[in-house]
């Protein structure tokens, strides 16, 4: 197995394609199985010519792609760079033995019902769960219908894991474009489907920090929390079961915080939601992150962006650009040591990465960090877009993010 990546900033279409083939093919040395390209809003109107000329240079090879409002790649000294709305291609060669690739487009109209059998999403796909497929996946963030998309993915192919993001291009939420084989399509999603000797792992890197007690939810209605039980650790009751409402759990954290997290809190305060019931002893990324829509000052009620139920484990987090950092160092250092991986140079894996466009310079201050920040601990080729939503998994679910930095490494499975 081989990666390249190559990234261009030439401003005529014609010359930025052949600037990242020629340079993509020459590192990669081999025939091309898979391609993944990413361009700037500055192409828009060039669209729909992309995929023709790629098409000219790599007949052979299944690619996949869509506009971002910015764009990451490697840059001729080899290092990450994140070109927020400037001009930018960039291209991901990949040489596959003993993979199949399979490239799709799904329209929303095409989405089986959620209670549909996991047989009719692997025919929609046309891959079946025995080849335990792994996925890549890139949507129009209008027309999709993503979660549904999402939970009937996972309904399928359960033990699968997949990343991607919402197209986008930073200019009005104007629809990005989305490249398939020789195609662009202006709805749905694209995607790619990789089986056989190939492992897909994921960090997601919500940037948040958990602060004050998790609490348990008594009383749930929709998305709305209506009572609320302190937990002394993730997994003990308070021996006398005290009971509040959510604004009173929010007050008193307020009060509890230092006078810096307590002015972060009045416009960076979430929600995090534990994910896996069963793990008792909660850590970062145990959560999944969702914004606090409201507060109802009369019932004590708090609104967040996603359902709740009856018995689920929450609590209050903080996010900021030193947190974000320190969220996405800590993932790094666990993946790290889980799986062995050192920082020393390798083109037999690669990084994809969705990141939230409120990330990047808006958030740190500085270009390139959350990619200098990952080649620091695994030194293999990246690419990929800022977006308007990541997709990535928490727990056993894959679920669309906000704020978010989704990576997703390929590599070789033995």
């Amino acid at each position: 197995m081989r990666w390249s990546n190559s990234l261009s900033t030439r401003p005529s279409l014609e010359a930025a394609v052949k600037e990242v083939v020629e340079k993509s093919s020459e590192s990669l040395g081999t025939k091309a199985d898979l391609g993944l390209v990413f361009i700037s809003s500055a192409f828009t109107s060039e669209y729909p010519r992309l995929m023709p000329l790629l098409k000219k240079h790599l007949p052979e090879t299944i690619t996949i792609g869509c506009g971002g409002g910015g764009i990451v790649g490697m840059n001729e000294q080899g290092k990450p760079q994140e070109l927020e709305q400037k001009t930018a291609i960039s291209l991901s060669l990949a040489h596959l033995p003993e993979v199949a690739v399979k490239a799709f487009h799904i329209s929303a109209g095409q989405l089986p019902d959620l209670d549909s059998s996991p047989d009719r999403w692997c025919n929609l796909i046309g891959v079946p769960t025995v080849d335990k497929p792994q996925f890549i996946i890139l949507a129009d963030p209008f027309s999709a219908k993503i979660n549904d998309l999402l939970q009937g993915l996972d309904y399928a192919y359960p033990h699968s894991p997949k990343v991607g993001g919402l197209a986008s291009n930073g200019i009005n939420g104007q629809n990005a474009g989305l490249f398939c084989e020789n195609n662009l399509y202006q709805e749905g999603a694209v995607g790619v489907s990789l089986s056989g000797n190939i492992i897909l792992e994921t960090i997601v890197a919500q940037g948040c920090r958990p602060v004050g007690q998790p609490y348990r939810v008594t009383q749930g209605e929709r998305n709305i929390v209506l009572e609320l039980e302190e937990l002394v650790s993730s997994n003990q009751i308070v021996s006398d079961g005290v009971k509040q409402s959510p604004l009173e759990a929010l007050q008193n954290l307020v009060q509890n915080l230092d006078e810096k997290d307590r002015k972060l809190a009045e416009n960076s305060l979430f929600v995090g939601i534990v994910r896996d019931e069963f793990k008792q002893n909660l850590e970062q990324g145990d959560f999944l992150i969702r914004n606090l829509i409201g507060v109802d000052p009369k019932a004590g009620a708090i609104a967040i962006g996603d359902q709740v139920r009856t018995g689920q484990r929450i609590q209050f987090h903080l996010r900021d650009a030193h947190t974000s950092a320190e969220d996405l160092e800590m993932l790094l250092q666990r993946y790290q040591r889980k799986v062995g991986f050192q920082s020393t140079a390798t083109n037999n894996a690669t990084a994809l990465m969705f990141s939230c466009l409120g990330r990047g310079e808006v958030l740190y201050g500085k270009p390139n960090f959350d990619s200098s920040l990952f080649s620091s601990y695994l030194n293999i080729p990246i690419s990929g877009f800022f977006c308007n939503g990541e997709i990535g998994p928490v727990g056993s679910s894959t679920f669309l993010h906000g704020y978010t930095s989704v990576f997703g490494i390929c590599r070789q499975l033995s």
